[in-house]
């Protein structure tokens, strides 16, 4: 049976997949999955700039004479992070109800919502500071897509390969972080988009007047998703097998492991997406000669460049051991940026806190891959182990459920990492608020980062752990 076969069959319905038969997998499936990941992948980036594009319009709101206060401007950035977390729960459990193809292309599609949004209402400073809160609400719908793409990569790829496809996938998806802090400070500054992207506006600073298309931000993107929305819709597939009820996805709930996961991609992902929050404000307030948007955008490029490289390695070496090695190495990062504070032992020195926060960066990218790598493995084994039969139907059908308990799985680890996006910079300004400056935040960062190589050790690394992976 081809490739063309099966998509005359039933439409962009996928019938029969079985990626972990080998003569299958050459002979049809990886064509037809590398095809639905490099979909997934700008669909994937564009709903982490969406996401989080308020990062950099919140700051230019007052030079363009909006009167907010600087808590409303920080609640403007904070709020995507909340609600895109919240949606990702409901977003893990979309792609077995609804269809991979299907979910893909609508959940692209509602981007349009707040990148036309933004666009109209910054153009007038007259706009009432709800109406920017629910459209910095809005921009959830970016963050969460990441879950609904990763379940919806994971049904794809054979158990080998998991890991280096859910890297791709996301590392070059979290591009869309670094990118819109680098790219949206240069689109607005020029009439890029002619015509269709409206007036400028005239702002001033230190008494020089200049002209800016703040629009220019979130209209940059709109081609991009709709181009990106049909080719979700008209080229990806959906998996008649992936198909399964919320109650067979909520069997995650009962199982320790859903859990466990959480609280390491926590440390991992939730770390990676709350650094790139927090570090720019973080240099200016340890650093004020320092520009931070010269340097803040370089960290979130390095992890998002190296997740693939983590679930490349973690495949080779096991999930666990570049996990736990991971989680040390990042305790050891934040000892560093310790170190190097203005009121650490150093003295201060920006060049190294720079260098310990890009160590850190780098950690977050290769424990997103390796955790990410974990979970499919974990339920696949799980299930399997349960199912206590060399039966073929009874093995097919406990692959089935794995592969169903893991796609829950890397979107509800998603939905509650993605909570890391508001916690670590609340962090930093409540212990700046209360003692004088973030030590106190760090510190309690790398006390997690020990529970989390204790947990990855004793549940997944050591010799005769429970659930070696």
């Amino acid at each position: 049976m081809t490739i063309r076969s099966l998509t005359q069959r039933s439409g962009h319905t996928l019938e029969i997949w079985t990626p972990e038969d080998k003569a299958f997998w050459e002979r049809e499936g990886e064509a037809v999955a590398k095809l639905n990941l490099w979909i997934s992948v700008p669909a994937l980036f564009l709903a982490f700039a969406i996401w989080q594009v308020w990062s950099v319009v919140a700051v230019s709101l007052p030079a363009l004479g909006f009167k907010y206060s600087t808590d409303q401007l920080f609640w403007l950035a904070a709020a995507p992070a909340l609600s895109g977390a919240t949606l990702r729960i409901f977003y893990s459990f979309m792609v077995p109800l609804v269809g991979g193809r299907r979910w893909t292309a609508i959940s692209t599609a509602s981007l349009l919502v707040p990148a036309l949004g933004i666009g109209f209402a910054v153009q007038d400073n007259t706009t009432p500071y709800g109406t920017m809160l629910m459209l910095a609400l809005l921009c959830g719908f970016g963050g969460g897509n990441f879950s609904s793409s990763m379940a919806n990569i994971s049904f794809f790829f054979p158990k080998e390969r998991k890991g280096s496809a859910l890297g791709v996938n996301a590392g070059l998806g979290n591009l869309g972080v670094s990118v819109v802090q680098f790219l949206s400070p240069l689109v607005v500054t020029a009439g890029v988009l002619g015509i269709f992207g409206g007036a400028p506006q005239t702002i001033v600073k230190a008494g020089h007047t200049s002209q800016v298309w703040m629009q220019n931000a979130a209209f940059i993107w709109v081609p991009w998703i709709a181009i990106a929305s049909l080719a979700a819709w008209f080229g990806m597939n959906d998996i008649a097998e992936a198909k399964a009820s919320f109650a067979a996805q909520a069997a995650i709930f009962r199982r320790k492991h859903n859990w466990l996961m959480c609280l390491l991609y926590l440390g991992t992902f939730g770390s990676f997406i709350g650094y790139a929050a927090g570090f720019p404000l973080l240099i200016k307030n340890e650093f004020p000669s320092v520009n931070p948007l010269a340097y803040a955008w370089l960290g979130p490029l390095i992890g998002a460049i190296v997740r693939p490289f983590g679930g490349w390695l973690a495949d080779k070496l096991g999930g666990a051991r570049v996990t736990m090695w991971n989680f040390v190495v990042m305790a050891l990062a934040v000892g560093g940026v310790l170190f190097f504070l203005p009121s650490g032992p150093s003295g201060g020195s920006f060049g190294g806190f720079f260098l310990s926060f890009l160590v850190l960066f780098f950690t977050t990218g290769i424990g997103n891959g390796s955790t990410f790598r974990m979970i499919p493995v974990i339920f696949l084994a799980l299930n399997l182990s349960e199912a206590g039969s060399r039966d073929r139907e009874a093995v097919d059908a406990a692959t089935r459920q794995g592969n169903t308990e893991a796609a829950a799985t890397l979107g509800f680890s998603a939905a509650m990492a993605a909570y890391g996006g508001f916690f670590i910079p609340k962090s930093y300004g409540s212990a700046i608020a209360l003692t004088g400056g973030p030590e106190a935040a760090l510190y309690l960062f790398i006390a997690f980062y020990v529970v989390c190589i204790a947990v990855t050790w004793w549940q997944y690394a050591r010799r005769g752990a429970p659930m070696p992976c």
